[in-house]
């Protein structure tokens, strides 16, 4: 005792509070009691130790999450950090609030708790932050003194679960735990992994099964690790390396003083993402906090495998070229990224030489490219950005053709389309420059021609640089898309010239009068060229990712095709009447007309080179569905449609007497010494 005087009240007796407390009986408490009155604890004076009875009954609050509305009011209050054991004697434990899906999106003032020896818990509860209640878990009815990690049944020995129900049995168990500490988590991962390196033996020979268990794998790997997530003011970071996943985990906090968080690295990855950016959002909704997971998996790709990733190419080998990693936004509210996360992922095998590399991510049943890229990419590693946050992997696809087929489609292709080319664009300046009346407006065989060069020109580029195209799927997509408009145009072209052909056999006498008055060229062109507008802005609209095939063409998959195919059928079916019209039309006109015999000749002349003109550059596209299956249809539909722009310089060029002689005029004037004489027509038939 003191040997000197002591100032009143200056000490108290020490008493100890599981013999000195407060009994607090209240039913709305109950984590199952759901009502939308609000009990409000701020509003409450609280003095000294409480302990928790319900029904008579000892209770504890609760270790895990409790669902809003419950306990009597809006944001339910639960212990995050555990219950102490009787031996720690009193510790002091953070308390949470769940609100806005966020099992600590309040926390609150701390309190202190102690076990105490007859199996009950007294709690020294203090005024909280925000008008919330105290809750009283009622699962946790006499229940025995616990930590709070899971308890997780596994066989004897080394031996783990190895059925399929296994990762979901330990899903199920760890479902409402939000904290979880370091060793546990690396526990836990470890069990989830060799389960499913077993089932990835037995399961090898059944897709759905593999990514059904991947699916689980990458679920129960998420949530373990968002179990390293703590709220903090300014930042933090864990990690981890185990033999199947390494971890990343970056937390901020509303008083952080970075500009933006260090690059997240793993062994074979690392990760990009303004995590600044997507706290400032949160600050919205009064966290002002955010936390990025980042993990690489080396040994997912036994289940999650690259013949997942489906490409119009089937036949076309796929391998894995990177680990398999995850990122995902734990405990954020507002998970909206502020700009593309980048991944730069490096290659685990050699890069074949042809060979084009994908970033993809899975979608639950398959490896997709959707709203992911390629920014870079070498003989080392490939950088991806996405616009949004799941499981990635990098995947090379390779030609399973034999190389000397490649070698001679290449060839083929490089001679044909360059002579089709070349007369394409001999076709398009005799049109443009050479004077003669053609019967009909001229401005669709122009446009047609202007149409095939650009369309096959595009289309010859994009194939040769495909390898260095392909990977930019962005640029792959917008190629794609302008081709689709080139090659629909073409159609709307030959369309408009057998109207014009219609009208001309109609309007036999009245053509150009007619003519001028209904179609005019202006007309013409804004037709021609904003029906395949319209088609591909409806088609961009309906399935914005239809683009962007591996060959830069349109995606066959969702029937997106016929977007393309569909058009050109209708537009073939109706020239096919329109010429059916023409031909009865005309043949009834020779039958009445006595005079005009020059004009109805150049008229059958005309009918004659149209319908060849339709036959020729529409009918190949037919071949086009028998392409994938037959070498030699393959060859077949590469000259006939790369041959379009010759078709047409033969028949209207060659084959017309004035524009042969406007050629001499051009060739005499070109080389002095030609005399230029006239072409006499072949003699007529009696």
């Amino acid at each position: 005792m003191p040997e000197t005087c002591v100032p009143t009240y200056r000490y108290h007796v020490s008493v100890d509070p599981c013999y000195n407390y407060t009994v607090l009986d209240d039913s709305r408490r109950s984590s199952n009691y759901s009502s939308s009155t609000l009990m409000c604890d701020r509003d409450v004076n609280w003095v000294g130790w409480y302990r928790l009875y319900l029904n008579g009954q000892n209770v504890r609050m609760p270790e895990t999450c409790v669902p809003t509305y419950r306990c009597g009011t809006y944001v339910p209050l639960w212990l995050s950090d555990g219950h102490p054991k009787p031996e720690d004697g009193v510790v002091t434990r953070d308390v949470c609030g769940h609100w806005d899906n966020y099992c600590c999106y309040y926390q609150s003032f701390p309190i202190r708790v102690k076990a105490c020896p007859d199996n009950y818990y007294v709690y020294e509860f203090v005024q909280p932050t925000l008008c919330g209640a105290y809750c009283a878990d009622v699962d946790g009815i006499n229940q025995t003194f616990t930590t709070v990690a899971p308890a997780i049944t596994t066989t004897s020995g080394n031996e783990m679960c190895c059925e399929t129900s296994c990762i979901q049995n330990l899903l199920d168990q760890i479902e409402n735990i939000t904290v979880l500490p370091l060793a546990d988590v690396t526990d836990l991962l470890d069990l989830v992994f060799n389960t499913s390196e077993k089932i990835s033996i037995s399961s090898s020979g059944d897709p759905k099964k593999l990514a059904s268990e991947g699916n689980l794998v990458i679920k129960a790997s998420e949530k373990l690790v968002s179990m390293l997530v703590k709220p903090t003011n300014t930042s933090d970071n864990v990690s981890f390396t185990r033999d199947s996943v390494e971890a990343q985990v970056f937390m901020v906090g509303p008083q952080v003083t970075l500009n933006k968080i260090p690059q997240l690295d793993t062994t074979h990855a690392s990760v990009d993402i303004d995590l600044i950016g997507i706290a400032k959002n949160n600050n919205e909704t009064g966290s002002g906090s955010a936390a990025v997971a980042f993990m690489s998996f080396n040994t997912m790709e036994n289940l999650l495998k690259a013949e997942f990733f489906n490409t119009s190419d089937d036949t076309s080998v796929k391998t894995m070229m990177s680990t398999v990693i995850s990122a995902t936004l734990p405990k954020t509210t507002n998970r909206q990224l502020t700009k593309p996360v980048n991944f730069t992922l490096k290659h685990i095998r050699e890069l074949v030489s042809g060979g084009s590399v994908w970033c993809v991510y899975w979608n639950m049943t398959e490896w997709t490219v959707d709203g992911c890229c390629v920014l870079d990419t070498n003989s080392s590693y490939t950088v991806c950005s996405c616009v949004h946050l799941s499981t990635f992997a990098l995947i090379m696809q390779t030609s399973s053709t034999p190389a000397e087929d490649d070698h001679l489609m290449e060839v083929l292709n490089l001679v044909a389309v360059s002579v089709g080319l070349v007369f394409n664009s001999l076709a398009l300046l005799t049109f443009a420059f050479c004077r003669w009346k053609p019967g009909v407006n001229n401005v669709a065989r122009i446009n047609l021609c202007i149409s095939l060069l650009s369309a096959h020109l595009l289309f010859f580029l994009t194939q040769h640089f495909l390898t260095h195209i392909r990977p930019l799927q962005v640029l792959c997509g917008v190629l794609s898309g302008f081709l689709h408009f080139l090659f629909l145009s073409c159609f709307v072209w030959m369309f408009i010239e057998a109207v014009l052909l219609y009208i001309c056999v109609k309007n036999l006498s009245q053509i150009s009068s007619r003519q001028r008055a209904v179609l005019s060229s202006r007309f013409l062109i804004v037709i021609g060229y904003v029906i395949a507008l319209v088609i591909v802005g409806v088609s961009v609209g309906l399935v914005p990712d239809g683009y962007g095939s591996d060959r830069c063409w349109i995606k066959g998959e969702k029937g997106f095709i016929w977007s393309f195919l569909g058009p050109v059928c209708l537009i073939l079916a109706i020239n096919s009447i329109l010429f059916i019209s023409i031909i009865i039309s005309l043949n009834s006109t020779l039958t009445k007309l006595n005079a005009e015999v020059s004009r109805m000749k150049q008229t059958k002349i005309m009918v004659f080179k149209t319908l060849a003109q339709f036959v020729v550059l529409g009918c190949p596209w037919i071949l086009g569905f028998f392409t994938k299956d037959s070498k030699m249809m393959e060859i077949l539909f590469l000259i006939l449609n790369s041959q379009q722009g010759t078709f047409i310089f033969l028949i209207y060029c060659l084959l017309n007497n004035k524009v042969r002689q406007q050629y001499v005029k051009w060739m005499s004037a070109l080389v002095p010494g030609l005399k230029s004489k006239p072409i006499k027509d072949a003699p007529k038939k009696r």
